[in-house]
């Protein structure tokens, strides 16, 4: 495929230009990229001190609160950030669409390179988080979910980067749709809360957003069985094919549309 192709052949410029975007953002600051991680480590940690210590909620089975939110939470806000940074990017480097030969394929993948950076670090302080409680996780399901969680980001990014590019009112509609999906997503709650009402919890199941965050907080949470042997089989079946179905629709939007993004910006 074309796509894959592009992106093969200028993973060095990508690269780069994702290690360069990332630092730019904190350049005209004394602390520079620090500000990058401690912006979104203070705000996990100012939910694990509303819900921990003064709404006092546990976690499933008596586990801390802060072990059963950091995985969940990382894993969102890599979601999120990566969505939004990668849908507004094109529009981002306008200068690189309009003035030079350049693949717009690889775009929304410096964006995401850049927002990976903040999306490592907090995995690695969830996880040092959880091993500190005595949560050691699954490594091989924290690998499957974070591919699984890229791969997603690819699929979706490919649609609305392009949208967002050809009809500016998208970038300020994915903002509230993004919020929305937060509260929808088991993030800050927990799915057994809603247990009674069996098919609002089905569909929220079958969320790709929903898949990941609960896939990689069992990583840490469950000691048996792994994401697709505990029950979660059909959600791995419907996470993969909306994901396929989605870059598929999203892959055509972008090459159909892409000659037109210079005229646009």
């Amino acid at each position: 495929m074309e796509f894959i192709k592009n992106i093969w052949k200028n993973k060095k410029i990508a690269w780069q230009l994702g290690k360069n975007d990332f630092k730019n953002r904190f350049a005209n600051t004394s602390l520079g990229a620090i500000w990058g991680f401690l912006s979104p480590f203070v705000f996990m940690i100012m939910y694990v001190i509303v819900f921990q210590y003064i709404f006092v909620t546990p976690g499933p089975d008596g586990a801390p609160y802060v072990v059963w939110f950091m995985p969940g939470m990382a894993m969102w806000m890599c979601i999120n950030d990566g969505i939004i940074g990668a849908s507004n990017s094109i529009r981002s480097y306008s200068y690189l669409v309009k003035k030079v030969v350049f693949p717009v394929d690889i775009i929304p993948i410096i964006s995401l390179i850049a927002n990976s950076f903040v999306a490592l670090f907090l995995f690695i302080i969830a996880t040092i988080t959880c091993i500190a409680y005595g949560f050691v996780p699954n490594v091989l399901q924290v690998l499957y979910i974070i591919i699984s969680a890229y791969a997603f980001l690819l699929a979706v990014t490919r649609f609305t980067s392009a949208l967002s590019t050809l009809v500016p009112d998208f970038t300020n509609l994915l903002g509230i749709i993004m919020q929305l999906f937060f509260w929808f997503t088991p993030v800050v709650w927990n799915l057994s809360q809603i247990a009674m009402h069996h098919t609002i919890t089905r569909a929220i199941k079958c969320m790709p957003f929903t898949y990941l965050v609960t896939g990689l907080r069992d990583a840490f949470m469950s000691s048996n069985g792994n994401i697709i042997t505990q029950g979660h089989g059909i959600y791995t079946i419907i996470f993969w094919v909306v994901t396929i179905v989605m870059f598929v629709w999203g892959n055509y939007i972008f090459t159909k549309n892409k000659k037109d993004f210079a005229d646009v910006l």
